[in-house]
């Protein structure tokens, strides 16, 4: 048995959820949200410091830590996104302090965190689609939840609703996706189905197969056509979770698409089974259709819903351009552009819930005109991460857009840069309305802030300051991330 210090991030997100399982069932009903929000950041931030340094002292290196026979593998991706998850836990559970105020089932909201953020580092490990359908499920179930969780609001449990049906079918593609691939290679196990995949003649049952598993990903992701749930879902439920959805849970469904179409399928494959075609024709949609449809909102939360789709089309071009001879870099920038939206899009979510904590603004774009001169502090923030996501350098996202572009132009992919400068140039019009709402605009009535709550206030400062440190230490993020990506191709 390999040393179980390999799983400890995993392990110290399990025991967090069941120690606030225990704190429930002796203190039923309680609203210390001061014991269970300081339990669940204690948890998370402990998880996070264990990625960092089983990462840093090359744990991961060497094909990583292996259990069960490959079922579960411990490498430099595994804790690469395991940072990103912990990352964004933190600054969920470190906001919802503030957010939760009154609620009476706050141990279960902040259970139910752990243990999506659990079924996250099992995702990263999955070594066969045994255990990443299990972990997918793990992950999908409590975020159900947590979507409806304000259940005497209809459009938290109408979005949750929708976000369990929805969930439910894609699962059911999935799943059916897998047996397919069992059918046609024998095998569950990302390396023994690369081996059979080569060989067998089942091409057409593979090819379908293959294509359900991607729509699988698709869902959790929520590209292109598997978004519908992603604006109503984001809308519906309480901002922190929001933020949760499309930052943690997207990389969630991302690593894992990774890993299994650079390990399980392979480039090998793609004469019979052309899925880095169908990736290509899914970024394009994607980002385009996620921006132009971000760019006709008037809900700030709906237009940051739909530019998440469009920042899924971005990433997706690191298995879009696979194939060209640059494989460990375009994938790895890939990697690292969802570590820096970690950070930016949640921040940007946590300002909407920040927001919203003021009173009966925070929908529209009218909502937030003048806020600038009442909370300065904060909106310079969400002014970073407008940008950031935007792609102008007033944060890290500049950086990690321009090389995953760089990255694609150099594997002979140029017009899939070419399609994603484009849709950022759009993005940055209706990025740019939030920022001209709170600095230029005239608030349209008097506007009274009140209190600063003190978690939402500092998980949207933290959030800002690591984007913008990005930019200086970028380095630190793209070594380890292209390693990872080189690892799968080795």
């Amino acid at each position: 048995m390999a040393p179980l210090t390999a799983l400890a991030p995993t392990l110290l997100l399990a025991l967090t959820a069941l120690a606030l399982f225990v704190i429930d069932s002796i203190a039923p009903h309680s609203k210390n949200r001061t014991l269970f929000s300081g339990t669940a950041t204690v948890g998370s931030l402990a998880a996070l410091v264990a990625a960092g340094a089983l990462l840093v002292t090359g744990t991961g290196t060497n094909g990583g830590v292996q259990f069960y026979g490959g079922q579960l593998v411990v490498d430099g991706m595994s804790l690469f996104f395991t940072i990103i998850f912990t990352s964004v836990a933190t600054l969920v559970t470190v906001a919802s302090y503030d957010y939760l105020a009154g609620e009476t089932e706050q141990a279960d909201y902040y259970t139910l965190v752990m243990l999506a953020a659990t079924g996250m580092t099992l995702l990263a490990s999955a070594g066969s689609l045994a255990v990443a359908f299990v972990s997918l499920e793990l992950v999908s179930l409590p975020t159900y939840a947590l979507v409806a969780f304000l259940k005497d609001n209809r459009g938290s449990v109408e979005a949750g609703l929708k976000y369990f049906l929805i969930g439910a079918l894609s699962s059911a593609i999935f799943a059916y996706g897998i047996s397919l691939v069992y059918a046609a290679t024998g095998s569950l196990l990302f390396s023994d189905v690369a081996e059979a995949a080569a060989e067998t003649d089942l091409t057409g049952v593979l090819g379908i197969g293959v294509l359900m598993v991607l729509g699988g990903f698709a869902f959790k992701t929520a590209s292109v056509p598997f978004h519908f749930w992603a604006p109503e879902a984001y809308e519906g439920a309480p901002a922190p979770v929001s933020a949760f959805l499309s930052s943690a849970s997207k990389a969630a469904g991302f690593v894992v698409a990774f890993r299994v179409f650079t390990v399980a399928f392979g480039l090998d494959i793609t004469s019979s089974v052309d899925w880095v075609l169908a990736f290509q024709i899914l970024a394009v949609v994607t980002m385009t259709l996620g921006n132009f449809a971000a760019a006709t909102q008037d809900n700030v939360k709906r237009m940051l819903a739909y530019s998440s789709i469009g920042q899924a089309g971005y990433v997706l071009i690191g298995l879009a351009a696979l194939g060209g001879g640059n494989n460990p870099s375009v994938l790895g920038m890939s990697m690292v552009h969802l570590f820096v939206y970690g950070f930016m899009n949640t921040g940007a979510f946590l300002f909407v819930a920040l927001v919203e904590h003021w009173g009966s603004v925070g929908r529209t774009f009218e909502d937030y005109n003048g806020l600038g001169r009442e909370a300065p502090i904060a909106c310079v923030a969400m002014t970073v991460f407008m940008f950031s996501l935007a792609g102008i350098p007033l944060g890290g996202g500049f950086l990690s857009k321009y090389l995953l572009f760089y990255e694609a132009v150099g594997a002979g992919f140029w017009w899939l840069a070419a399609v994603g400068v484009v849709n950022s140039v759009l993005s940055l019009y209706y990025y740019s309305r939030v920022v001209k709402a709170m600095w230029l605009n005239d608030p349209s009535s008097d506007l009274s802030l009140g209190s600063y709550p003190i978690g939402l206030y500092t998980a949207v400062v933290a959030a800002g300051l690591v984007t913008v440190l990005l930019i200086p230490a970028f380095g630190l993020v793209t070594d380890p991330a292209i390693d990872a990506a080189a690892a799968l191709f080795s």
